[in-house]
């Protein structure tokens, strides 16, 4: 059960969400629409696509093929089958990931998830799992903005969704700051699969907000590989790319 104070605070802010006059999720302007950006915000904001490396997303200068991969996957590759993103993590996308994650917003998750539809392969029907928060955190922040964006992701495709698949059995500390190296290490051992759970031949499209080095995306897709899943697909909100340094 969600904790009083927490409950409260998101009871008050989805109120406000719908009182106020809508404000770009960017910025904060006063916008004509709800769930819509600034012209500002909306001009700087690096959509990711086509042409990308077929495994972990980052963009190609020029189209190298079907299947192609950077050389990073090709030299070490993770264990996920791809990786895709809407965004390259910047300004805006970092300003509605924090305003989500830190600020109660949580009405951002359903624009974050209608964002993020259009990634969707509907034909493979796969099953949304989003990464899990460690109870300790989850009392404290009083919600996972991941599993609020795979819930509105499930209602946009008419995919299911499971939020308890996976756990987060070791609290570990904020990756923030951390090198790639430290993140796979603080990670290691941090995620299981549910024990009432069979995940044998599906294949599972793993939610989080920001994907930076993927030590997480990785860690939870060695769990839901070892629990039987046949293929294993991140889906974020931003990501940062290889040659821009983050902001946080």
């Amino acid at each position: 059960m969600m904790p009083v104070l927490p409950l409260l605070k998101t009871i008050g802010a989805s109120a406000l969400d719908y009182a106020l006059p809508p404000r770009c999720p960017g910025c904060g302007v006063v916008v004509e629409r709800e769930q819509s950006f600034c012209l500002a915000c909306w001009s700087g904001m690096d959509f990711l696509g086509d042409p990308c490396c077929a495994r972990c997303g980052v963009p190609f200068g020029h189209d190298m093929g079907e299947g192609g991969e950077c050389g990073a996957c090709l030299s070490d590759p993770p264990p996920f089958d791809s990786a895709r993103a809407v965004l390259a993590y910047g300004d805006v996308a970092r300003s509605v990931a924090l305003r989500l994650k830190y600020g109660r917003r949580i009405g951002l998750a359903r624009l974050i998830a209608n964002h993020m539809a259009r990634h969707v392969r509907g034909e493979d029907r796969p099953l949304i799992v989003p990464v899990p928060l460690h109870r300790w955190r989850l009392w404290w922040r009083g919600f996972n903005q991941a599993a609020l964006i795979a819930d509105h992701l499930g209602r946009a495709t008419g995919l299911p969704v499971d939020k308890h698949a996976l756990l987060r059995t070791k609290r570990t500390q904020p990756l923030r700051g951390m090198n790639p190296r430290r993140r796979a290490k603080a990670v290691r051992g941090a995620f299981a699969l549910a024990a009432d759970h069979d995940l044998s031949g599906k294949t599972i499209l793993l939610i989080d907000d920001v994907h930076t080095s993927g030590a997480t995306a990785a860690a939870c897709a060695l769990v839901l590989r070892r629990g039987g899943a046949a293929q294993v697909h991140l889906l974020c909100w931003a990501r940062v790319l290889p040659d821009r340094e983050p902001l946080d």
